[in-house]
């Protein structure tokens, strides 16, 4: 059993050597946010649309209102994002919701077949409690992937 402990002492010692003389490059990251072409991160400390080699992650965006008109914009928020890097629905491969009211939202499903052209994405759909602030009802957050 010392033996043992020995040896794991050791080859944990050998394992905390090769991490600080290996240095792993950072992502080469592209941001961009939406109102903000400099690609700034926003006020509350996180970038809207983020590139990573040939995926785009979108940031959840949000409507206040479940009606036609609030989720079209919303969509076509997310349409912006996505055109930035040359993607449109198309390209999207997730889609994560987050909703005050399921029900409410279910309802929008034209809009939602109409920005997807019947294409759909994998998706999750999940009602809340509350979202970042208490006037916000929906939050859309998508993953899409670029050909090479």
């Amino acid at each position: 059993m010392r033996n043992i402990l020995v040896l794991f002492a050791l080859m944990a010692s050998v394992c905390a050597a090769n991490a600080q003389t290996e240095k792993i490059a950072p992502l080469a990251k592209q941001k961009w946010h939406f109102g903000n072409p400099q690609g700034q991160d926003s006020a509350a400390g996180y970038a809207q649309v983020v590139k990573v080699d040939n995926v785009i992650y979108i940031s959840g965006t949000v409507a206040r209102d479940i009606t036609e008109a609030g989720i079209r914009q919303l969509y076509a928020t997310l349409e912006k994002c996505l055109a930035h890097f040359g993607a449109t629905s198309q390209h999207v491969v997730k889609e994560n919701l987050y909703t005050l009211d399921l029900d409410a939202m279910k309802k929008m499903n034209e809009v939602r077949r109409a920005f997807y052209k019947n294409d759909f994405p994998s998706a999750t759909w999940v009602q809340v409690s509350r979202l970042y602030t208490p006037d916000l009802k929906v939050e859309i957050e998508l993953i899409a992937h670029l050909p090479k």
